[in-house]
């Protein structure tokens, strides 16, 4: 619960505070997400309850926040390519093939083969806040090589 609330809980705030502050000027919020509050993982449950709460949230603010001049996008990743993720592949390689090395072959079962590069995510992020996207709002945008397309991994 202490990890859904902080997730939660974090965004609304800092949303908020944002809001506060920003009120009459143009301004863009960008949650990053992450896909698993559309492609549910029994092995995150809270995790992906809390990134379908912020979903929501998301779309609900950013349909009204667009009358004080703030944009409100979520981006939902799916697996990115940092440490956090290789720990979470090797896991998995356990509990499905058997050994922490053979982690890569997972990357078989992605549609993209690869996981997205940092740089993938970040440059989508710049494109969302920049006035080339202004008239986007209250939606999600997902980045996940076409896992959400074929709804799931493994």
């Amino acid at each position: 619960r202490k990890g859904f609330d902080l997730k939660v809980f974090g965004y609304i705030s800092l949303s908020r505070a944002f809001l506060k502050k920003r009120k009459g000027r143009d301004g863009v919020i960008i949650n990053i997400i992450g896909n698993s509050g559309e492609n549910w993982d029994a092995a995150y449950f809270a995790g992906s309850t809390g990134n379908a709460a912020l979903m929501s949230f998301t779309k609900a603010l950013g349909g009204r926040s667009l009358n004080h001049g703030i944009r409100i996008i979520g981006v939902n990743p799916g697996p990115v390519a940092t440490d956090r993720m290789l720990k979470i592949m090797k896991r998995k390689a356990i509990d499905i093939l058997g050994d922490e090395k053979r982690w890569e072959e997972l990357y078989d079962h992605y549609p993209g083969k690869r996981p997205a590069t940092v740089k993938e995510v970040a440059d989508l992020c710049a494109f969302l806040a920049s006035p080339l996207s202004g008239y986007t709002t209250g939606t999600i945008v997902t980045i996940d090589g076409g896992i959400s397309a074929r709804g799931s991994v493994i």
